[in-house]
Order: structure tokens, then sequence, then C-alpha cells
């Protein structure tokens, strides 16, 4: 059975998402970063981490990535120009729109206070918006997900991020995407995970 490291609100609910869909059993252990537990298997102290067979999986999208090709699901095949696509439409998802996320949230709350430099969100805001226009024209014009018909990990991450992006009161501001974030949100595997958080 896997085990799943990592608090529900944190990126450790992507993986916990993605098990879910996939139909997979886990256990999970709710722990914070650089706690023991995350300590015991990741020397960086960072969450989320996946152990499967006692093999520890560390980054929220290696591990996406990992169960996605184990299993066939929430992906296109590697080698296609679908997967190819699909690469793309994540890493950009992961550069410019998680990117000024994460960079605000350290500048907030995780680096030492005497390293944090608040004035830099008003650029990241501006970054993130802007990145979101773009993301739009490069939709899939039919079917409700990214690339049309086919969900994939690239939709669970949009959809995380937009959920981050409301919570640290970041602009959401393109339409398709906050209807996409909704729709993925209702899902029932979503609304799983987010019940172990209460």
């Amino acid at each position: 059975m896997y085990k799943v490291i990592g608090g529900v609100k944190s990126r450790a609910l992507r993986v916990m998402w993605m098990l879910e869909e996939l139909g997979q059993p886990y256990e999970h252990i709710a722990a914070a970063p650089r706690s023991a537990e995350v300590l015991a298997f990741n020397p960086a102290g960072k969450i989320p981490v996946l152990v499967d067979d006692g093999v520890p999986i560390t980054d929220s999208l290696a591990i996406m990535t990992y169960l996605a090709d184990k299993h066939g699901a929430l992906t296109f095949a590697a080698g296609t120009l679908d997967r190819a696509r699909q690469d793309s439409l994540t890493h950009f998802i992961m550069d410019e729109l998680e990117g000024p996320l994460w960079m605000a949230s350290r500048h907030t709350f995780i680096l030492p206070e005497e390293h944090r430099m608040p004035a830099i969100k008003d650029s990241l805001k501006w970054e993130f918006e802007r990145s979101q226009a773009t993301l739009v024209t490069r939709m899939a014009e039919d079917g409700p997900f990214l690339m049309g018909e086919t969900m994939t990990i690239a939709d669970m991450l949009l959809a995380h991020i937009g959920g981050w992006a409301v919570t640290a009161k970041f602009p959401w501001t393109q339409q398709r995407l906050r209807d996409h974030t909704a729709m993925m949100r209702e899902r029932d595997a979503f609304q799983r995970v987010m019940a172990r958080a209460v």
C-alpha cells in the first residue's frame, strides 16, 4: 500500500487526490515539513513524500507523473505528441502559476523574517495574472479539460493552484480558469480528500 506523508493543506493534497482518482488505497500521515516523520524519508524535510515499497519519492509533480505512468491513467502515453503537449501545459502551470504563488508564500511565512520582502508580492500578482491570460489561449476549445475530453495531471495541478490563489488573495481572474477550478473541485475524489482536512 502507498504511504503519503504531508498535511492535506499542502501539495500532499495533489498526491492524495491522484490516488483517490486512481482508486488506489493509501495510508496518510499528516506530518508537517521538517518533522521527524518527514526527515526519515526526505533529508530536505519537504512534503509531500510518497513511499512505495519502502522507496520514498519526493516532489508532488514527480509523484503524480510516476503514479500516472505506473497506472496508465490521467496521462497520455510517453513519447506521443499528446504527452508532449500535456507536459508542456504541466510545466507552464508549475513555472508561471505556481512559481509566483510559491515565491509569495516564501516571503509571507516561510523565509526567516529578516529575509522576507513583502513588496515583491505586487509584481508576483501581476505576473500571475498575465500568465493566466496566456494559459487560456492554450486550452482546448472543446471538452471540459485543458486538453479536451481527457483529464490529465495538468488539470489537477491547475485546480489545486486555483484554490491556493483564492486562499492567498491572488487574482484568479480568467473566467475559464475559474470555471475549470470549480468543476474539478466538485469531483468526488477531491471531496474525499478534503473531508480528511476537517
